[in-house]
């Protein structure tokens, strides 16, 4: 392993609570009454893949990006004003990791504009080595793309990478990206089948850098 990627949302931030519950607001703004359980199978990918899919299930005459600026407002509205810390485990894993000189990276399906709001508030920024929203590549997780950038601006082969992932979607773009992958059982994350992953973890603190 040369370089560690995480994915954001459900890894570092236990955001998926907060994603469910603005989502399905954003759902009733524009007139339609949506389920959390409804929304999962479309944790780890991106806003503007999720919201054309929803969009056309449901006839919404609104614009997408219409939908993603009242969304994408309101949860940044929700980090700025929330007392919350990293996912348990987390600091000491980034310390960990930086003191076996591993370069570490980001690689989330949030905007860049989220992604740098979250980093901000937890004061982690500095850490990581390269940060990629799925929304600056061709196509979002599952697919590969964001991973590949990932490795890419890292300067390390993608088989040398470990990615750290808490749903089915980002584990399917981790693995096809040629990835090791560690899936990170977070219940808040919704019911999601974790079973391509090459490790799996209830708890953060049970990665140990030295057994990578």
């Amino acid at each position: 392993m040369k370089a560690f990627i995480f994915d954001m949302d459900g890894v570092i931030i236990d955001s998926e609570p907060m994603h469910f519950d603005i989502d399905v607001k954003t759902m009733n703004f524009f007139g339609v009454t949506i389920s959390p359980q409804e929304l999962e199978e479309f944790v780890g990918m991106t806003n503007p893949e999720m919201w054309k899919i929803l969009k056309q299930k449901f006839n919404l005459s609104n614009s997408v990006s219409d939908i993603i600026e009242y969304q994408l407002s309101s949860k940044i509205e929700w980090i700025r004003t929330t007392e919350i810390s990293p996912i348990n485990g987390i600091y000491e894993l980034i310390l960990e990791l930086k003191k076996h000189n591993i370069v570490l990276g980001i690689a989330s399906s949030s905007p860049i504009k989220f992604i740098n709001e979250v980093l901000l508030k937890f004061k982690i920024r500095d850490y990581f080595d390269c940060i990629v929203s799925g929304e600056e590549v061709a196509k979002g997780k599952p697919e590969p793309d964001v991973y590949l950038e990932a490795a890419r601006l890292l300067g390390v082969d993608p088989s040398d990478c470990m990615v750290l992932e808490d749903s089915r979607n980002g584990i399917q773009s981790a693995k096809s990206a040629g990835m090791t992958c560690i899936g990170f059982i977070n219940k808040n994350s919704g019911n999601q089948d974790l079973s391509r992953a090459d490790i799996i973890v209830n708890s953060i603190k049970d990665i140990k850098v030295t057994d990578l």
